[in-house]
């Protein structure tokens, strides 16, 4: 892709500052570890919210922590978003994500519920998956509590949560539960077949914008060393023959993320089965910019951009 705007230089600041990906995997519970140390305290958490409260989704799957997040307590019904959070399937947390679900919870007015599903290599493939759907179908089973409207269910996700997300929808499908009305993918992760010939985004973004190509396969090891094949759909949702009759979906991509070319794609392969699909191209960004710079006013519009394609 040529003709692409500079990156933005509040994310070129940080870049010039990261050490090339390194091609061995992380110890997971050190990188977890890092990333607990980085999250700000409860009280200084934004946007501040009426109402913040962790609960245990009991499934047919086993107890699944969840967070739920609600704007304004006084209404008297909420569309409901069932968030996943990114973290290349072994990392990430309802800490980690929390500015992410607070975030949707203010710009669209939903109640957000966060989920804490478990994470490779201790959960084999596909607990996590199972663990997500589970909390879908959670809601449902409590729409009375939770005053979901019953007209909107959501599914949000980033990076490996977008990946969920999908997923989740096919799962949705083969069961004919018919609840869910919208998936939101922020630059998902939907091929894990890393062969760079897939798609050209792998090598024009292979290095030097934080998500590099090198770090790919080490990073989700945990995932692919545990049971996932990318051949799977259900591992790489590109790969389902038929995307007919899925959620209106939400496609966001960056353009410089190595990940680019496989979420247009994937919006693509949508619309041309017939799936209404919104796909916004984000020109001056890189992959994970909606969890690391959403207090860059243009990107933190991506949240408001979401509120308006669920009133939709």
């Amino acid at each position: 892709m040529t003709d692409k705007q500079p990156i933005h230089p509040d994310i070129q600041k940080i870049l010039d500052l990261i050490p090339p990906a390194s091609t061995t995997p992380p110890d997971p519970a050190a990188h977890r570890a890092e990333e607990a140390a980085r999250v700000a305290p409860v009280e200084e958490r934004q946007p501040q919210l009426d109402s913040v409260e962790d609960l245990t989704a009991v499934t047919g799957v086993g107890d699944v922590p969840i967070r739920i997040y609600t704007a304004d307590a006084g209404a008297s019904e909420y569309g409901v978003i069932v968030y996943f959070h990114g973290g290349a399937f072994f990392s990430g947390s309802l800490d980690t994500h929390d500015h992410v679900a607070r975030a949707l919870a203010k710009e669209t007015g939903a109640k957000v519920i966060s989920v804490g599903y478990s994470l490779a290599p201790e959960a084999a493939f596909p607990q996590a998956i199972n663990e997500c759907y589970g909390v879908v179908r959670w809601v449902v089973q409590h729409a009375l509590d939770l005053r979901w409207d019953e007209k909107t269910l959501a599914l949000a996700g980033d990076s490996s949560g977008a990946n969920f997300v999908a997923a989740v929808t096919f799962l949705a499908q083969d069961d004919e539960f018919e609840r869910i009305t919208h998936q939101i993918l922020y630059y998902p992760s939907v091929d894990l077949d890393f062969d760079t010939s897939r798609w050209p985004s792998l090598t024009e973004n292979a290095a030097g914008y934080g998500l590099e190509y090198n770090g790919l396969a080490p990073f989700n090891s945990f995932y692919l060393d545990n049971g996932a094949v990318p051949s799977d759909p259900l591992v790489s949702p590109i790969k389902r023959a038929d995307l007919s009759g899925l959620p209106s979906a939400l496609v966001v991509t960056a353009a410089y993320d190595p990940l680019r070319d496989e979420g247009i794609a994937y919006a693509q392969k949508l619309a041309e089965a017939g799936v209404a699909v919104e796909h916004l191209h984000v020109d001056n960004a890189n992959h994970g910019f909606l969890v690391n710079f959403s207090w860059i006013p243009e990107f933190h519009e991506i949240f408001s951009t979401t509120a308006e394609f669920l009133n939709r």
